[in-house]
């Protein structure tokens, strides 16, 4: 239902909309009806008020990256189950993969989907469809009869598209229907085999790695193919400091490309992965202390355009295996603000600004509304305390796994409530509201 509630006196904080500061909010209808100076707003009938003083309200974040395993997979995770999650970290939309069983790559499939996601998500879910059918890289799927279907772009993630005849032919396939190619850049030939990052602690281990030229060189390949076609690709989940500087490069050049950062690799190194906890294996794998710093710079600078979280649910019995037969991925949903702002924003290595523009920019780039606070905008906010201190996992998850890299952490900033396309999506159990 759409909301009508007051928040008042809150602190809010949209680097797009140029605020910063003490506010009032009403909303009404699920829309944003009024922002006033902090205090002068009083509750009108049938309207919840909300007490806000010390707390923060933010455009809800989006997340251009998430697994939900819907079709398929649902023991792992489902439509509702994972925008649960979503909405629990403050997240107010998010685009779904297609590594489902069966892959996301016809028409039909896709229509139901979206069905599904307008029945039973809490928060609105965008779907990229395969770029091949099946994920196997030999035949590209009906692209224009699945942007009819609302397709947002095109991905194979999980896998590359190793044919670089495939994805140019992809690219000009793009140009005719639009969207946007997201890439998953690996070269299988490199990264064949490995479990973690071929380095020094791999080699201490005697784990079988992955080197960062298997992602890099992908990466300035694709790059150079955009730009040979004009074409526009978003590259998912950097992690090394020369695929940074060939994103730097490519939009040197005017190339149509941007890139994502998780948590996790922002916040995590390959000396994380000693002792063998599955939670830490992830594709890409945790790198070097150089590549993320890189990975911090380019976002700081803007080569990296947003923070994706990459959640990717797994059932308990998968990952609770030996390392090296471990299933890829952890969770991050839940975590993803409060990790970032306890490790990054509270130590003076990111403005609370930059991480909230970060953690909105996902939306622009898929061509979406951008969330943002202003009068007569959808309600998409995210109340947080940023002085809770908590700790993930530790009263269970909304996820339905549990593989989470971040539990256990002892993390500042709690999300108390979420809004999302103007309906209350998450209420934090603890929190309560003030009636009157």
């Amino acid at each position: 239902m759409p909301a009508d509630l007051l928040l008042r006196e809150v602190h809010l904080l949209d680097p797009r909309a140029g605020i910063d500061a003490l506010h009032d909010v009403r909303v009404r209808g699920g829309d944003v009806a009024e922002l006033a100076p902090a205090g002068t707003l009083t509750r009108e009938d049938g309207e919840e008020t909300i007490e806000g003083r010390g707390r923060h309200v933010f455009p809800a974040f989006f997340d251009p990256h998430v697994h939900l395993r819907t079709p398929g997979q649902e023991h792992k995770e489902d439509l509702e189950t994972g925008t649960r999650a979503a909405a629990a970290g403050g997240f107010g939309a998010v685009i779904a993969m297609p590594n489902t069983n069966p892959v996301i790559d016809s028409a039909p499939l896709l229509r139901s989907l979206r069905d599904a996601a307008a029945r039973d998500a809490r928060v609105p879910v965008g779907f990229l469809p395969a770029i091949t059918r099946g994920l196997a890289g030999s035949e590209l799927t009906e692209m224009a009869e699945l942007r009819e279907q609302g397709a947002l772009g095109f991905t194979d993630d999980g896998r590359p598209v190793v044919d670089a005849g495939m994805l140019r032919k992809a690219l000009r396939y793009q140009r005719l229907c639009g969207g946007v190619l997201a890439l998953h850049e690996e070269d299988p030939s490199l990264s064949h085999g490995g479990s973690m990052y071929e380095g020094k602690v791999s080699a201490a281990l005697g784990v079988a790695g992955i080197p960062s030229v298997s992602e890099s060189t992908m990466v300035a390949r694709d790059a150079t193919l955009a730009g040979y076609e004009d074409g526009r690709i978003h590259f998912q989940h950097l992690s090394c400091v020369d695929s940074v500087e060939a994103v730097a490069a490519a939009k040197a050049r005017g190339f149509r490309v941007s890139a994502e950062v998780t948590p996790h690799h922002l916040l995590l190194t390959e000396e994380d992965v000693r002792s063998l906890d599955t939670r830490m294996k992830m594709n890409p794998p945790l790198a070097t202390e150089e590549d993320r710093q890189a990975l911090l710079d380019g976002l700081r600078s803007g080569t990296i355009d947003c923070v994706a979280t990459d959640h990717a649910p797994h059932a308990r019995d998968e990952k609770e295996v030996p390392f090296e037969q471990a299933p890829m991925g952890t969770t991050g949903l839940e975590t993803a603000f409060a990790v970032l702002y306890t490790e990054l924003v509270l130590p003076g290595v990111l403005e609370l600004g930059l991480l909230v523009d970060r953690m909105t920019a996902g939306a622009a780039l898929y061509e979406m509304p951008t969330p943002r606070i202003a009068k007569g905008e959808r309600a998409n906010l995210t109340l947080i305390d940023l002085d809770v201190q908590w700790t993930p996992g530790e009263h269970g998850w909304e996820s339905r796994s549990e593989n989470c890299c971040f539990a256990g952490r002892r993390l500042r900033g709690r999300v108390l409530l979420t809004l999302a396309a103007g309906a209350v999506a998450y209420r934090e159990r603890a929190f309560s509201v003030v009636a009157a």
